[in-house]
This record gives structure tokens, C-alpha cells and sequence, in this order.
């Protein structure tokens, strides 16, 4: 008789534990369903909000420089040099020395950066152990972490006595200077997204190049390259959109003066320094105030192009 009281309760828990069970995870479901239909809500929001903010940004440029491009040459504006927008007898926008400068910068950043910025990639990828992979990613990353404005002091206080001292040249704030500069902005974002690309070639391409025989730089030009050629392009573009849309290293660092330059050694002026320097002394919804708007609706043609380029000839090669 003990023995049957002693088993009637733990029946009963047992007989009980399975509909516990079964109303904690319909209870689960419940709430469950919902949450998983607001957090995918979310996700689309996120992703659908980044081309929102896109659009907007350029709805807002194009609105505010919109109302001038009636009255403006336009070919003068693209294709003359004289930047004159608060003369009293005589307003000349042109930009082409602005074009020409902004071009001069990030072409020189480009050729000292790309070299670095994919042998960096490579070498982090593929030539170092795990331990040394980690410490050389973290003190990129601080790199990429340091402000613009302050690359412009050492461009400023650094750079430029250096610059006279090696080349024997009047003045450091120069193209050269804002393109050493530019390139050293640059570098970070190639070497984590290049290195980034070549870890995803798979293993077995490695394998099978080190298999038949080739050198670690062997595979590495034969085949890890053209593997990771479409990421590799991606670091770089990354890259070159940097050096367009810097503006205050090159605002401190070239010598903002209008002027197509002839030589590394001359001082310019960019399209995005003119901008800031500019926009703050401009009246708003004056003639000036509208054009560096429209400065602005050509930097955002310029990025376009220049991404729209780039994803033809990733998409050609791809097919070939």
C-alpha cells in the first residue's frame, strides 16, 4: 500500500509533465511567429532605408542646385578655368582647374596606394601566421580610424618642410603632398578588403597550385589574383572614392589654389575643398550658394561613372 501511494503521485507528474510541455512551446510558437515577422520587417527596412537615404541625398543636392542651371553655361562652367564667384563686376564659374586638380590628386594617390594597398593584402593573406594576421589587421584598422583633419595638420606641419627639404621646392602644399596623403587614407580600406577577398578563394585552388609544383608567388600571380580579381577591383574602387570625397586633408594639404597644375610640385585646389571652404560664406539660394551645388551634383555624376565602369568590367570578365 505504501508502496502503490508512493507511485500514484509520481504517475501523475509524469502523466502531467507531457501537456506542460506541449502548452510552453504552443505559447512559444505564439509569440515566436511574431517576432520573427517584426525582426524581418526590420531587416527590409534596414536594407530598403540605405537606397532611401541615397536618393534623398541627391533629391536634396539636385533641389538646391537645380534653379541655377538655366542661367548657367554650361560649357563654360566644365571647361574653363577662371573661379571668380564673388566678383563685383565680372562672376565666372568655371571649374575645369577644379576637375583637373581633383583628378591630379587621386590619379597620384591611386599609383602610391594601389601597389601598396594589394601587396599589403596579399601579404597579410598569404604570408603571415595567424598571430602576426591579427596584430597587422588591428593596427590597419587604427589607421583607417584617424581623421581626416588630422592627416591635414600632418600634411600641413609634417609633410610640408619635408617636401621643400627633399625636393628643393618653394612650397610642400602641393599635389604631391595631398596625394601622399590621400594614398595613406586609401591603403586601409584596400589592404582589409583585398585581404577580405583573397581569403575567400577556397583552399583547394592553394592546394592544388602548391600540388603541381608551383612557388607560394606562383600561385599567388596565377592563381589566387585572377581568382579574387573581382574583390581586388572592389578594394580598389573603395579606394578611389576615398581620395574623390576627401576634403579637409586635401583642403590643408594642396595649397587651395585654383590652378591646372604641370608638375606634383604645384599647389591646387579640389572639387570637395571648394565645397567646404566655400559654402559656409555663401548666401543661401544666392547664384555662388547654387553652384556649389551643382559642384556637388558633379561629384555625385563623377562616383557614378566611376562605379558604373567598374561594374561593367567586373561583369565582362566575369562572363569571359
Amino acid at each position: 500500500m505504501e508502496q502503490q501511494a508512493v507511485k500514484l503521485p509520481g504517475k501523475s507528474m509524469a502523466s502531467e509533465h507531457p501537456h506542460a510541455a506541449r502548452s510552453a512551446r504552443a505559447r512559444r510558437r505564439a509569440w515566436e511567429g511574431p517576432l520573427e515577422h517584426g525582426i524581418e520587417a526590420l531587416i527590409r527596412l534596414c536594407g530598403v532605408s540605405a537606397i532611401l537615404f541615397v536618393f534623398a541625398i541627391f533629391f536634396f543636392v539636385v533641389r538646391e542646385g537645380v534653379g541655377i542651371l538655366g542661367d548657367l553655361d554650361v560649357g563654360k562652367f566644365l571647361f574653363t578655368s577662371e573661379w571668380y564667384p564673388t566678383s563685383l563686376g565680372n562672376v565666372r564659374y568655371g571649374v575645369f582647374a577644379l576637375i583637373v586638380g581633383t583628378f591630379s590628386v587621386t590619379v597620384l594617390a591611386m599609383l602610391i596606394a594601389v601597389p601598396f594597398g594589394l601587396g599589403g593584402a596579399i601579404f597579410v593573406s598569404e604570408f603571415t601566421s595567424p598571430r602576426v594576421r591579427e596584430t597587422l589587421k588591428i593596427i590597419i584598422e587604427l589607421l583607417a580610424a584617424i581623421p581626416s583633419v588630422v592627416w591635414g595638420f600632418i600634411g600641413l606641419s609634417v609633410m610640408n618642410p619635408l617636401i621643400q627639404e627633399i625636393f628643393h621646392v618653394p612650397i610642400g602644399l602641393n599635389v604631391l603632398n595631398g596625394a601622399i596623403l590621400l594614398a595613406l587614407m586609401s591603403v586601409p580600406i584596400m589592404v582589409s578588403i583585398g585581404e577580405d577577398a583573397l581569403k575567400a578563394v577556397p583552399d583547394s585552388y592553394r592546394e592544388a597550385a602548391l600540388a603541381m609544383g608551383a612557388t607560394r608567388w606562383q600561385a599567388v600571380h596565377r592563381v589566387l589574383l585572377p581568382a579574387a580579381k573581382n574583390g581586388l577591383l572592389a578594394a580598389v574602387l573603395l579606394g578611389v572614392g576615398r581620395a574623390v570625397g576627401e576634403t579637409m586633408a586635401v583642403l590643408m594639404a594642396t595649397g587651395h589654389a585654383v590652378n591646372i597644375p604641370t608638375s606634383p610640385f604645384d599647389p591646387v585646389r579640389t572639387l570637395t575643398a571648394t565645397i567646404a571652404a566655400e559654402l559656409g560664406e555663401a548666401s543661401v539660394g544666392s547664384a555662388h550658394y547654387q553652384v556649389l551645388f551643382v559642384i556637388g551634383i558633379l561629384l555625385f555624376t563623377i562616383t557614378f561613372v566611376v562605379n558604373l565602369t567598374a561594374d561593367l568590367i567586373v561583369k565582362g570578365r566575369g562572363r569571359d
